[in-house]
């Protein structure tokens, strides 16, 4: 029980989650991280057992800096949610599925990306997605306003909007909202001559 969303701008991504952690009909954590960066240019948010998540995302973590090693230059957005995609159908295959539903938001040389993959091992390429028990009043907000020339900031604030609407509605989401962007590399690259 969450809410995530993902959001492609044209100066990078931006996701958004909420912070609460819930047991059942219980509140767990009210503190809970739902946004894990795995670098300084890609980051995954996270809905459903957060276990699950976290142990996928330390092995991917770990998968992309061996194959960056190997080859020497590093993998793109959409390698590293393949990455764990795999992971995701391996353990459906093994039949110790990871009860997960990951938003996967990085930028490289192709710009910003936003995939959705979940437990059976698939992703999609999305403009902006949405995951967790909030999701369908996030989805709301997002085809309401979600255009494709928003800037990063116009996106934080949309990523605020969608989870806050869900926040309302879905008792299994709540407690405050975490924001995070991820700038395209040109644009990283701009600021630093400054």
């Amino acid at each position: 029980m969450t809410t995530i969303v993902g959001i492609r701008t044209k100066e990078g991504v931006v996701l958004g989650s909420d912070r609460r952690a819930s047991k059942g009909f219980f509140i767990g954590s009210k503190i809970t991280q739902k946004i894990t960066k795995i670098d300084d240019n890609l980051a995954v948010a996270i809905a459903g057992q957060l276990s699950d998540a976290d142990y996928m995302v330390k092995l991917v973590k770990a998968e992309r800096n061996l194959i960056e090693l190997r080859r020497g230059f590093p993998v793109t957005v959409k390698e590293s949610a393949r990455l764990i995609a795999n992971q995701a159908y391996a353990g459906l295959k093994n039949y110790q599925p990871y009860f997960v539903e990951l938003l996967v938001g990085g930028v490289d040389q192709e710009g910003g990306h936003i995939f959705v993959a979940d437990m059976s091992g698939a992703i999609t390429s999305e403009e902006f997605a949405s995951s967790g028990s909030g999701s369908p009043i996030a989805y709301g907000v997002l085809e309401s306003i979600y255009h494709k020339d928003l800037t990063n900031d116009q996106a934080k604030e949309i990523a605020t909007k969608a989870v806050a609407a869900a926040m309302e509605r879905d008792p299994g989401s709540g407690n405050g909202i975490d924001v995070l962007t991820i700038p395209n590399l040109s644009l990283v690259v701009k600021e630093r001559r400054r």
